[in-house]
Parts: structure tokens; sequence; C-alpha cells
């Protein structure tokens, strides 16, 4: 507690004015000034009476120098029952006032009093444009002066009570009061503590909800899938034990083949007509005879052919079931047949025919191994680098201003060639000016989000970003370097967009494990996909791998990836194949594959149909770039 009541007192007359603090009373204050006024005029009379004895005289000696009232300034102590503190400065004719608590255990901070007293004496002398204040020149600007004594007792700066002295004068009010607070701001560079303070915590918890906000599926979703999964046809068993023991003679002989052997074939004689021997049996016309090593598919039952028809909102269509015959050894046998795409409404067979990659000439960078005179000649100025400068190389690109594009990532997983859960949530992203050529200006706009009806949440960063109306915000931020995310959102699971199907299928035969990737993509893209990873967790390292087409082998994680150059949208889905010989029998327990995709995609558009927008039309407060989609977890089991 410092000062509680200023006031404006003429050496003669009423008093001027007087501001309070809110819990202080006026009446107190009243009381406080009138007995300064008693206790002012009791030295004035103690000081001009005439002395009539020599110990009167002694006692005017004696008091020279220590009346409280005799200087320009000073302090003294007023009241009975109440009593007050009161620092004075006398300015020509005016007694400037402040009143505080008279206390002995120091409790109150008599130089912050004094501070104030003085502050008001700088509002005064500047509104009577000097020291001649007189009571009719305070009347000409008393209400900014009240205004200004109002803050002042309340407490302010230096630079504060600048900024409104120079502006007491042919401005208004309001400005006066106002314009003080940003021009402290600007000068401190920051604001104060007890304001800034709620701010803090808004961001804090700004910063957590926009942290924590994730996508969730309904419980729905999860128990559909779940009852899906299990009404699926499993794969039949061997038919005969005779089947079992020729398959197995086969994988005997396999395995006792060295795979890295020289064939025999080389050290036999070239036969032609020799090699083939003519049958001169009677039986040789018998067709039962001839037919009898030939092996038959034997086709599945007719209740796996036939589809299932799924209601599961989201998830509509018709489902068809899986059987393999016992008889498909090879991996161009134990899918053959699956060549169309799946059920649920995205069937791209339908379309055009499948296209063609162009190989690479060579052998697969072989060829840039040779060295010696019959090197093959390089094209002209392919490495001289004559017509080719770095600056017509890289391609140096500045920005214009503000840039904001959004940044998708989608998370899905298949069984069999069902979908069991799915879930697509975004980040917007802005990019500002690089602080060097922003020059400590703040980026401040306004902008529109469109293409929201399949949006389930929504979080903004608070401390960036508000919002004005339905679907308008503001940003406004500091320069920074890196893109700064202002706002999250995540979709709905029954309206999210799949941009590709996949389908994994797997048959164990004995001991040896067959696996099979389907996939295609979705017609409705703007672009096909390109440079599509597919990754499959193999149960064990294998000694012996088949792959189709040509995959890398990860020995140490266990797995092998394809690399797809392009997915056309229209055209038969692809098929990535593999095979390997496991240690366990198809009898015993199941055995896990898990595959997985990664791509990632730019484009003019969001893949969810989110758009911005200006805030009008006409008006470019930012640049949109291109948007990007991510694959999450991915994956197929």
């Amino acid at each position: 507690m410092s000062c509680l009541a200023l006031s404006l007192q003429p050496a003669n007359g009423s008093d001027i004015l007087l501001q309070t603090r809110e819990w202080f009373p006026p009446s107190r204050a009243l009381g406080a000034l009138s007995a300064f006024r008693q206790t002012r005029r009791a030295y004035a009379v103690n000081k001009n009476k005439p002395h009539a004895n020599a110990s009167d005289d002694a006692y005017a000696a004696e008091s020279i120098g220590d009346d409280p009232l005799a200087a320009s300034s000073g302090q003294v102590i007023v009241g009975v029952e109440s009593r007050y503190r009161v620092i004075y400065r006398l300015v020509n004719s005016i007694y400037v006032l402040g009143i505080t608590v008279a206390d002995h255990d120091n409790s109150v901070n008599v130089f912050e009093c004094i501070h104030i007293v003085n502050q008001a004496v700088s509002v005064v002398v500047t509104a009577c444009r000097g020291v001649d204040v007189t009571p009719e020149k305070l009347s000409r600007k008393y209400a900014e002066i009240y205004m200004a004594l109002d803050i002042v007792l309340r407490g302010v700066s230096n630079i504060r009570l600048a900024a409104m002295l120079a502006t007491m004068h042919g401005e208004s009010i309001a400005k006066m009061v106002h314009s003080a607070l940003d021009t402290e701001n600007k000068i401190r560079g920051a604001d104060s503590w007890p304001t800034v303070e709620v701010h803090s915590l808004e961001h804090q918890a700004g910063i957590e909800a926009f942290v924590n906000a994730r996508f969730e599926l309904p419980p729905e979703t999860l128990e559909a899938g779940d009852e899906v999964a299990v009404s699926l046809a499993p794969a039949t068993q061997a038919s005969s034990e005779q089947q079992e023991e020729v398959q197995q003679n086969k994988e005997e002989s396999q395995a006792e083949k060295d795979p890295f052997a020289a064939s025999d074939a080389i050290n036999k004689p070239q036969e032609l007509v020799s090699g083939f021997k003519k049958a001169k049996e009677s039986s040789a016309g018998d067709l039962t005879l001839a037919l009898a090593g030939l092996e038959v598919t034997t086709l599945p039952p007719p209740e796996a052919t036939q589809s299932t028809h799924i209601n599961v909102e989201g998830f509509e269509g018709n489902y068809g079931g899986v059987e393999f015959g016992n008889e498909q050894a090879s991996i161009g046998e134990a899918f053959e047949g699956f060549n169309d795409a799946w059920g649920g409404g995205l069937d791209v067979s339908e379309f055009v025919g499948p296209t063609k990659v162009k190989k690479q000439e060579g052998l697969g960078g072989l060829e840039l191994l040779q060295t010696g005179p019959d090197a093959v000649p390089k094209a002209a100025g392919a490495g001289s680098g004559e017509g080719t400068p770095l600056d017509n190389l890289v391609t140096k690109t500045e920005m214009k201003g503000p840039e904001m594009y959004i940044s998708e990532e989608i998370s899905a997983e298949f069984r069999e060639s069902l979908l069991a859960r799915v879930g697509l949530m975004g980040i917007v992203y802005l990019k500002t000016l690089p602080p060097k050529t922003a020059g400590g200006k703040e980026t401040e706009f306004s902008f529109g989000v469109e293409g929201t009806n399949a949006v389930k949440r929504f979080v903004i960063q608070s401390s960036r970003v508000s919002t004005l109306s339905d679907g308008m915000f503001h940003v406004r931020t500091a320069a920074s370097e890196e893109p700064i995310p202002i706002i999250k959102y995540s979709l709905l699971p029954r309206l999210t967009p799949l941009p590709l199907r996949v389908r994994l299928m797997k048959r164990h035969t004995g001991s040896f494990l067959s696996v099979m990737i389907q996939y295609a993509s979705n017609p409705d893209l703007l672009a096909p996909l390109t440079d599509v990873t597919f990754v499959l967790k193999l149960p064990v390292d294998p000694t012996l791998l088949k792959v189709s087409p040509k995959a890398a082998l990860n020995r140490h994680q266990k797995e092998v990836k394809w690399l797809i150059p392009e997915i056309p949208l229209k055209g038969s889905p692809g098929r990535l194949r593999a095979r390997m010989p496991v240690d366990s029998n198809e009898d015993e327990e199941e055995i896990e594959v898990v595959g997985y995709v990664r791509f990632s995609v730019q484009g003019t558009r969001s893949f969810s149909g989110v758009t911005l927008r200006p805030a009008s039309e006409g008006k470019t407060d930012f640049y949109e770039v291109s948007h990007k989609l991510e694959s999450g977890v991915f994956t197929c089991n």
C-alpha cells in the first residue's frame, strides 16, 4: 500500500480535485485534506503572531528551518483518531497532495508515494504549460488532468507518463489514455508480467490440447471388422495321405540338391533326335495311360466362391471367399486365377489394361564399371559440364509472402480384403518469411477453411490463431525459420477416402509358405501414386527365397521390400509374390505374416478435400503451395 489519494488544494480556497483508490473512502480523504488545511493555517498563525516576551522569541528562533510547511515540498502527519501522512509539493499557489497511512512499522514505501506526487506535479505543470499554475488554467484542462491523475495514482512508468504528457494538448483524451499502452509496449519490447501471465496460461493450455489431438476409431467399426474376419472361409486341408507323401518326397529332393552346384547337363553331349524314345508297346495308343500323368487342379467348393454381402456403414459391398487346392506347389500356381480386384466398390479391372513400365537398358549399373580402350564413349557434353552451369541446374525460388499448406497422414489396417480400421489426421502449416527478410514484423492475416463436412475433430493453436466466424480464422505470429503448425483435424472413419487398397493372402503347404500381396489404386486420385514401398515381414530368416517381381531382402530385420515406381489409376491390380521354406508344418500353429505400405504424394489439392482460401476475393494475403499426403501405419495381414 503506497499512495491512497491525490488532491489539488489551492493556498486560499476550496479543493479543486480529489482522486482516490477504489478501497479508500472519499470521506476519509476529505477528512485528511481538512486536517492538512487546519495544520497549515495553525503553522501560519504561530509564525505570524507577535512575540511579546523573550521566551516567544526563543521559540521562533528555535523553529526556524523546522516548519514542515515552510518549504516547497515535504510531509506531515495529520489527524487525531485516524492518522494520515500527507506528502505535499507547492507549485506556485497550488498544493499537490499525496495521502497515505501514517505507520511506524515501515509497511508503507514513502519514497514510492513521493514518486507518485512528483509525477502528479509533472501532469499539472504540463497541463498549465509551465510552473505558473493557477485555478483558472487547471479548470481549462480539468478532464485531461483528472484522467491523467487517475492513471498516475494506480502506478505508471516513466515511459508511459512521457507518452501521456506528449499527447495532452491538441488530441483527444481517449488517444492520450490508450495510445500510451502501445507506446510503452513498443519501447520496452514486452508487456508487464500481470498482463502476460493470463496469456501464458492460455498459451500452455492451447499447446497441450494441440499436441494431444489424436484420431480415434468408433468401437462399432472395430466390432464389425472382427466379426467379418471370423466369418472368412478357412483354407481346406490335405485331401489324401498319398498326396502328402508325394509332396514330402519332392521337398526332400529339393532340400538335398545344392542350389549353387553346376548343372549335370554341362558334361552331357548334345542330343536331338536320340533324346526321344519310341514306345513299341501296344498300349501306346491308350488315352487313359497318356493322361494318367497329368495333374488337374481341383476347384474350390461352391460355398467359397460365393460372395458375402457386408452391410456395415462405410464398408458396404460384396466380398468373395478364398480357397486353395493342396496340389498347388509352385509360386505361379499358388495364386493362379487372382488377377482381378476384390469387392467393396473398387473394381479397377473394369477399366483399361495395365501399363508396362519401361525397363532401363544396360546391366543395371554394371556397365559403368567398364574401363579400358573398349569402354563405351560418353555422350557429348554429358560429363564436361559445358552448357549446364550450376545456376541453371539449381532452381532458386524466393518467397513472396507467407505460405500455407496441408500435410495429411492416413493409417489403415486390412484383414484379407476387408478394411478393419482407418483414420486420417491433417495439419495446416504456416511458413512465414524468414526473420531476416521480415525485419521484425509479425505475420498477420485472415483466411478461411472449406470442405470440412467429413471432419470429426478440429483443433487450433489459440496462441497464434483466433476464430472470427464460421470457417474464418485470423493468424498473428512472429517470423520463424521453420513451418508452424496452426491447425489439426481428423476425419470420420466412415467418410475417410482410401488412396490404396491392399490384400494379403498366404498359403502354407507342407514346409513351404507362399505369400501374395494384391494392390489397386483409387481411380479418383488426381495423380497416380509413385515410389510406393511394400514391406513384407517374414516369420523366419529364409534360407531359400523366391520372389516375383524382384525385391530386396534384409536378413537383419527379416523383411522383403518391393519398390513400385508407379501404380496406375486404372487397370488390373498388381501382384507381389514370395515363397520360402519354413520349419513348421501346416498342421501346426498358424504363421503370422504382416505387410506394410509406405508412400508419399504431393498435389495442388489435399486428399481429404479440406481447402484454404483468402478472407476476401482478389486479395492475396498468403500463397498456397503443394499439399502432402503420407502413409502412417498402413498394414495388411
